[in-house]
C-alpha cells in the first residue's frame, strides 16, 4: 500500500520536471529564434545585416552570463530551503522577463531604448533559466529508484526538444499564416505572448510538488550550510571545473544546428525560413530520440560512458559540417541536422545524471547549477557570433572545426571525472 501510494508522487515529480524544462526552454528557443529572423532589423537598424546578426546573436549569448548568477541566486535557497519553492520562483522570473519582451518598441519607434530593454529582459530570461535546470535534475534523479538514474535524469532533459518544437513550430505557423511585413511588424510578438499561458500551467504543476528524500535526509543529518557556494568552492572545485567543461560539448552543438544554421541557411543559402524551421523540426525528433536512447543506456552502462560516447559522434559530426552544409543540397543539410541533434542527444541527456552526481546533497543545487550554466558560458554564449566571425574570415569549414574542438575539450574533462561520482538519492 505504502508503494503504491508513493509512485502518483513520483510521477507528478517527472511531469513536473518535464513540463517546467519545457516551458523554460520554450521561453528560450523562442528568442533564440527571433534572433535569427527578426532581432537584428528591429532592434539594430542602420547597420549592415551581417552586423545586425552579430548584434543580434550578442544578445542571445547575454543570457547565458547571466545564468551562473541565476544558478547561484536559486542554488542558495535550493541547498538551504527546498527545491519546490525555488523552482517555482525561477519559472516566474523566466516567464515574466519573456513575456514583457512582447511589448518592446523597434529601433524605429524608440531607437535605442528597445535594444537596451531586450538586453535587459534577455539578461532576466538567462537568470530565471540559471536556477531551473539545476533544481529539475535534482528532482528527477533524487526520487529514482536503484539503477534508473539516467532514465529519470533524461525526464527534464526532454524539456529541450519539447520546447523547441513548441518555439519553432509556432514561428513557423505564423511565417504560413501572414505576409512578411505582418510577421515583421507584430506576428514575431505573439510567441512571447503565448509564454504566459505555458508558464501558468508549468505553475499549477510545479505547485504540486514535493521535497526530495536525498534533501530532507541531508537536512537531518546537518544544518544546511550557510553559503552554498562557498562550500562548493572550498570542497568540491575538481568536479565544479570537470564538470563544467564536461557540458560545453552539448551547448556548441545545439546552437551550431539550430541558431547559427538557421541564420546561415535563410541568409547564405537563400533556403526559406518556413522550409528551414520544418527540416529543424523534423531534426529536432532525433534529439529526442537519442536523448531516451542515452537515458536507457546510462543506465546499462553509466552517464559518463555514454557521454564520452556522444563526444566521440560530435567529433565526427564537426568535421562533416562543412561539406555537408556547403552543398546546398536541402536533403543532405537535413541529414546533417539530423546527425548533429542525435549526437547533442548524447551530450546532453546523460547531464541530467551526471553532473547531480558529482556533488553531495548538500550542495548538490548549487554545483549542478553552476557547472550547467558556466558550461553554457563557455560553450554556447559566443559561439553564433563566433561562428557567424569564422564564416566571414575564414568559411564554413572552420566552424565544424570549432564543433569537434569543444567535443574534444568534453572528452578530456570527462576522463578528468572519473574518480568523482558521488551516490545520488
Amino acid at each position: 500500500m505504502a508503494d503504491s501510494e508513493a509512485r502518483p508522487s513520483t510521477r507528478r515529480i517527472l511531469l513536473a520536471s518535464l513540463t517546467g524544462t519545457s516551458v523554460e526552454f520554450y521561453d528560450f528557443y523562442i528568442f533564440a529564434t527571433a534572433a535569427s529572423l527578426v532581432f537584428g532589423p528591429l532592434f539594430f537598424g542602420g547597420f549592415a545585416h551581417q552586423t545586425q546578426l552579430i548584434w543580434s546573436y550578442t544578445l542571445l549569448g547575454l543570457a547565458f552570463l547571466s545564468r551562473p548568477l541565476g544558478a547561484w541566486a536559486f542554488g542558495h535557497f535550493g541547498d538551504r530551503i527546498g527545491r519546490k519553492s525555488t523552482l517555482v520562483a525561477s519559472l516566474m522570473v523566466m516567464g515574466l522577463s519573456t513575456l514583457l519582451i512582447a511589448f518592446l518598441p523597434s529601433y524605429e519607434t524608440a531607437g535605442w531604448l528597445g535594444a537596451f530593454l531586450l538586453a535587459l529582459l534577455r539578461f532576466g530570461q538567462g537568470f530565471g533559466l540559471g536556477g531551473e535546470w539545476g533544481g529539475a535534475a535534482l528532482l528527477a534523479v533524487e526520487n529514482a529508484p536503484p539503477g534508473k538514474r539516467g532514465r529519470y535524469g533524461m525526464f527534464p532533459q526532454l524539456g529541450a526538444p519539447v520546447g523547441f518544437i513548441a518555439a519553432n513550430g509556432l514561428f513557423m505557423l505564423l511565417g504560413l499564416a501572414m505576409t512578411q511585413q505582418q510577421f515583421m511588424e507584430w506576428g514575431w510578438r505573439l510567441p512571447f505572448l503565448g509564454s504566459a499561458v505555458l508558464v501558468g500551467v508549468g505553475l499549477w504543476v510545479r505547485l504540486k510538488l514535493t521535497e526530495t528524500a536525498a534533501f530532507k535526509a541531508a537536512m537531518a543529518e546537518a544544518e544546511p550550510a550557510k553559503v552554498p557556494i562557498a562550500e562548493l568552492f572550498r570542497d568540491h572545485l575538481v568536479p565544479t571545473i570537470a564538470g563544467t567543461f564536461a557540458a560545453i560539448a552539448c551547448f556548441a552543438t545545439y546552437y551550431l544546428a539550430t541558431a547559427f544554421a538557421l541564420g546561415y541557411a535563410t541568409s547564405n543559402l537563400g533556403i526559406a525560413k518556413e522550409t528551414f524551421l520544418g527540416v529543424q523540426l523534423v531534426s529536432i525528433l532525433f534529439m529526442a530520440g537519442g536523448i531516451l536512447l542515452a537515458g536507457w543506456w546510462s543506465d546499462v552502462k553509466s552517464p559518463r560512458y555514454v557521454l564520452i560516447a556522444g563526444c566521440v559522434g560530435t567529433i565526427a559530426t564537426g568535421l562533416l559540417m562543412g561539406p555537408m552544409l556547403l552543398s546546398a543540397e536541402l536533403r543532405i543539410i537535413t541529414l546533417w541536422l539530423m546527425l548533429a541533434l542525435f549526437m547533442m542527444g548524447f551530450v546532453y541527456g546523460p547531464l541530467g545524471a551526471f553532473l547531480p552526481s558529482l556533488f553531495p546533497p548538500r550542495v548538490r543545487y548549487t554545483g549542478a547549477s553552476m557547472t550547467f550554466n558556466i558550461a553554457g558560458i563557455l560553450g554556447a554564449a559566443p559561439v553564433p557570433a563566433v561562428a557567424q566571425y569564422l564564416t566571414d574570415h575564414g568559411g564554413l569549414g572552420y566552424v565544424g572545426y570549432y564543433l569537434s574542438g569543444s567535443a574534444i575539450v568534453s572528452l578530456a574533462a570527462l576522463w578528468w571525472t572519473r574518480h568523482h561520482d558521488a551516490k545520488v538519492g
